[in-house]
């Protein structure tokens, strides 16, 4: 059995200012086929804000206004999510953690206890960070990181993240049609985890720079990513049900 975390970003489960419910569903079907393999998944999951932003349309450029929002948001996407894994005889979880947490071990051991026991009983833990509580937008600021950080500290096999783009390339491919996706990354350099990072979403924080920030973390405690595109989930159907690695990036040493 593994255990794999599987991160989806904003971009991939919204779209013009509302939830992508087909998108979600496929997601929803991707994991119910993982278990299916004997895997057990803990989902880290963004889009609250958007959600909110669908029942209180609230300047975003402000961090109170987001917190608003995320927690207008979160309960309705936790109920998108129990409905759509209903229908698989699947069961979800809402588990809202802070940065803070990984540097506290009472706190998340806690936490690990309490992931173990759900996924022992067959359910699929939804983590998300506490946007309303967080001292800072910016402790973590995105689920890249946090979701490296979860499964590092809540023993996974691997973590997968699903974006919108196919995976890393040589160079940015919406600017430079010839750039040459990476399927295999073994090292990270530092200018490219000091780049500049931009989210193509208006609700992401993320970019592929915190990706590979995600990326770096897990490759230093020896636990592999997978970076895939989360708009079409061929590639990283094959890759993880039937083991082609067609496209997607696997960031392994």
């Amino acid at each position: 059995m593994s255990r794999i975390v599987l991160k989806v970003g904003s971009a991939v489960l919204t779209q013009d200012g509302e939830l992508a419910l087909e998108r979600l569903a496929n997601l929803v079907e991707f994991i119910a086929k993982l278990k299916e393999k004997n895997n057990e998944i803990i989902l880290v999951s963004s889009g609250a804000v958007a959600a909110g932003y669908t029942l209180l349309k609230l300047d975003k450029s402000k961090v109170q206004n987001k917190q608003v929002l995320a927690s207008l948001g979160q309960p309705l996407l936790m109920k998108t999510y129990f409905k759509k894994f209903s229908r698989f005889n699947l069961i979800s979880s809402q588990v809202l953690l802070e940065a803070t947490i990984f540097d506290d071990n009472t706190r998340l051991n806690h936490a690990k206890e309490a992931i173990n026991v759900m996924l022992e009983n067959n359910i699929i833990p939804i983590i998300n960070e506490n946007d309303v509580t967080a001292i800072d937008e910016l402790v973590f600021g995105d689920n890249d990181q946090l979701s490296a950080h979860v499964a590092y500290n809540f023993d996974a096999n691997m973590l997968v993240i699903l974006t919108d783009i196919d995976g890393y390339y040589d160079d940015n491919p919406k600017a430079n049609p010839n750039a040459k996706l990476q399927k295999i990354v073994s090292t990270i350099s530092k200018d490219e985890l000091e780049a500049t990072s931009t989210a193509n979403s208006e609700f992401a924080t993320g970019g592929i720079v915190t990706k590979l920030k995600a990326a770096d973390f897990l490759l230093k405690h020896n636990i592999p990513m997978f970076l895939a595109n989360g708009f079409d989930l061929t590639n990283i159907k094959k890759y993880m049900l039937e083991n082609i690695h067609e496209s997607g990036t696997l960031f392994k040493k």
